[in-house]
């Protein structure tokens, strides 16, 4: 264990490294986007929670719902319900109890159940490692790449082409984060005054072990600032699915990279991520809003 006491972000030096999609609504409680063919839909934000950021108490008028894709079920069932009039749908990436490893979570599933249920964003949650001495614990980090070190799932929706070269299905990933939607989550966590990155690459490592020291200095060089075993598959899949997708991370400890502390362990992970839970909730309801 770490042996630190419970760390917020609130209050602290914001160190951001960086720094108007589109909106049309007939009324506020009826917020709605254009798709590239014009055709105006209602605006409907899909959650994808961690420990604790899946709760259902987020919710107005929640009901929850079982539903089953071609790639199978997700990972839990969806609770839909909204928020200040923007319909939500929330969905536990690790089961309701946290049952499922990052190896076996079904991310195409997942994908697939948000966008039959119509949503036209993902904002995602996750707890991190930090790779990087200024990114302390409790920081939240606004990512905006990953690098993909898994290797046992499956990170596309496109099994076969149909014939014909011109059916190949090759979709571009420079900037896997939606950036409107990232600047949405920049301004409301500036705003609400917490210690934050703008910027971040996240290496997604397959667990559920932790990384030897060895590979935790290695992903240092390669330029990843935060570890983490879940967001790449989900922000491919989105992608490809055509969702705008953004992830908030709480770095939580610092891997194993930094020798003159402990190596992480789950329940120091735990209890960091908890202390910070309800920040990253009023983080995740402030930028629905303004969706």
């Amino acid at each position: 264990m770490h042996g630190q006491t419970c760390v917020s972000p609130s209050g602290g030096h914001n160190q951001d490294r960086d720094q108007k999609d589109q909106k049309d609504s007939k009324d506020k409680n009826s917020p709605a986007i254009s798709d590239r063919y014009g055709r105006f839909r209602m605006i409907k934000a899909g959650i994808i929670g961690g420990s604790g950021l899946d709760d259902p108490q987020l919710l107005k008028n929640a009901e929850e719902i079982h539903v089953t894709t071609p790639y199978g079920e997700p990972t839990s069932a969806l609770t839909i319900g909204s928020i200040a009039g923007r319909e939500v749908v929330i969905l536990a990436r690790h089961g309701r109890q946290h049952t499922i490893p990052p190896t076996h979570i079904n991310y195409r599933a997942n994908i697939h159940a948000l966008k039959n249920q119509g949503c036209t964003h993902i904002l995602a949650t996750t707890a991190c490692g930090s790779l990087r001495e200024e990114i302390q614990r409790g920081d939240l980090v606004i990512l905006d790449q990953f690098i993909d070190f898994t290797r046992f799932r499956p990170v596309t929706f496109y099994d076969s082409f149909a014939p014909g070269a011109e059916n190949a299905k090759h979709t571009p990933m420079s900037d896997p984060f939606d950036e409107a939607l990232r600047q949405k989550l920049v301004a409301n966590a500036k705003a609400m005054g917490v210690r934050f990155h703008a910027r971040g690459t996240v290496i997604n490592i397959e667990g559920p072990r932790f990384s030897t020291r060895a590979e935790s200095n290695m992903f240092r060089l390669w330029g990843a600032d935060v570890i983490n075993m879940s967001l790449a598959p989900e922000a491919i899949l989105a992608n490809e699915a055509a969702i705008p997708y953004a992830a908030v991370a709480i770095a939580t400890d610092y891997d194993c990279w930094k020798t003159d502390e402990a190596p992480v362990e789950w329940a120091e992970i735990l209890r960091i991520f908890e202390c910070n839970v309800e920040i990253v909730k009023t983080l995740l309801l402030k930028t629905i809003q303004v969706i």
